[in-house]
């Protein structure tokens, strides 16, 4: 659902950016006798969003355009201001100016949104009303067909590539089982798309999107929502003396207690795509979901962390992961911080703590990441994750 959230992100802000250049909003500028080209003026696009209705009010729009900086679509000119502001800045997408990160999850997204092109826009289009275990599914196509279709337009060298291509599809959220119950395989089980590229993106409604993972809305969670992806699954009853708990605290009278039939894991963990399969299995046991209140007592920016004489110690620790995972739950639109971690994991046996900010991951400065981001390079890395992190001097 991640992947999902990020390429919706990168559709609807592709899907700006065009409305922006025919607006005129994005045009060469001139200032101090320099040219930029392909920009526009942040108080200037604050406008638009407001009177265009993308924004309810200024203060929203421009956490929408820092919705867009944080997934590396928008930048300011000269990559001296992390943060948008409403004020007489120059910002340009990195698509204007070559510099956004054609990194393999965008290039997924691409051509997933190319080949959704080109199917929806052939007159004998594999995707049709058809019919899969008495179930009508409309828009869907076997993935036999699809591979013959990959490989008759020259979107695939071979069978094996298309069918290493539609994995990849799969994988990304792009295309889906029908009953969402099988991997791709080239054979006649039926899928579908699971994005619809031409569907125009609110940006307003990705953000609430994504701001659903810091609230304390309480979500029942079906049979098939109850998965090793549920970082916090909180049981109805308590749990059994010796039975594995997050602890996510603010104070002594603050104290919850967040287990599931699986230790959790750093934000939606896939454990079995990493080799490492889950010991105990999960019960089928009705559970409810919820994201507990920030650990944190106040919000950092990264200008204070970074700030000489900040209040914090910085440690470099070197979490090993186990079958389980590594144990410990990030949070936080950029920088991230530790939101809970089990007292029996990994994480808790290297130092990792509640409140820490998370600096680095693998050497690579995530300071001006989402936690969904950071959780990406921690899973997606080896077993062994060697954080940098900034601890709050008490």
């Amino acid at each position: 659902m991640a992947g999902q959230h990020e390429g919706e992100v990168m559709i609807a802000g592709e899907q700006l950016r065009l409305r922006l250049h025919d607006e005129k909003l994005i045009r060469d500028r001139h200032h101090h006798l320099r040219t930029y080209p392909n920009c526009f003026v942040a108080q200037e696009l604050i406008d638009w969003l407001v009177s265009h209705k993308e924004a309810p009010d200024r203060a929203t729009a421009a956490c929408l355009m820092q919705h867009l900086i944080d997934h590396d679509i928008v930048h300011h000119v000269c990559d001296k201001r992390t943060v948008f502001q409403d004020a007489k800045l120059l910002y340009r997408f990195r698509k204007d100016d070559g510099t956004f990160p054609f990194n393999t999850e965008v290039n997924i997204y691409m051509r997933g949104q190319r080949l959704y092109e080109h199917l929806t826009g052939t007159k004998n289009s594999i995707l049709k009303l058809r019919e899969e275990h008495g179930v009508a599914n409309q828009r869907s196509f076997p993935g036999c067909l699809l591979i013959d279709w990959l490989l008759q337009n020259g979107e695939a060298e071979s069978r094996h590539k298309g069918l290493e291509l539609c994995r990849a599809l799969q994988e990304h959220g792009i295309i889906q089982h029908v009953a969402k119950k099988h991997d791709f395989f080239d054979s006649g089980l039926l899928y579908q798309f699971c994005i619809h590229f031409r569907h125009r993106r609110r940006l307003s409604e990705l953000l609430n999107e994504s701001e659903q993972d810091n609230d304390e809305d309480v979500v029942v969670l079906t049979q098939e929502d109850n998965h090793a992806e549920s970082p916090f699954v909180l049981r109805k009853s308590l749990p059994q003396e010796g039975t594995p708990a997050f602890q996510c605290v603010r104070s002594s009278k603050d104290l919850k207690q967040v287990t599931s039939g699986h230790r959790g894991t750093l934000n939606s963990l896939k454990l079995w795509s990493a080799g490492f399969p889950p010991l105990v299995q999960q019960s089928s046991t009705s559970v409810v979901r919820c994201n507990p209140k920030s650990v944190l007592r106040r919000n950092f920016t990264r200008e204070e962390l970074l700030a000489p004489g900040a209040p914090f110690i910085k440690r470099v620790l070197t979490v090993i992961g186990d079958a389980l995972g590594w144990g410990f739950v990030v949070r936080g639109m950029a920088p991230c911080y530790v939101q809970a971690v089990d007292p029996g994991s990994p994480a808790a046996a290297a130092g990792v703590k509640v409140r820490q900010f998370v600096c680095q991951v693998n050497g690579q400065c995530v300071l001006h990441l989402d936690h969904r981001t950071v959780s990406k390079l921690v899973m997606t890395g080896t077993r062994t994750a060697v954080l940098a992190v900034m601890e709050p001097l008490e």
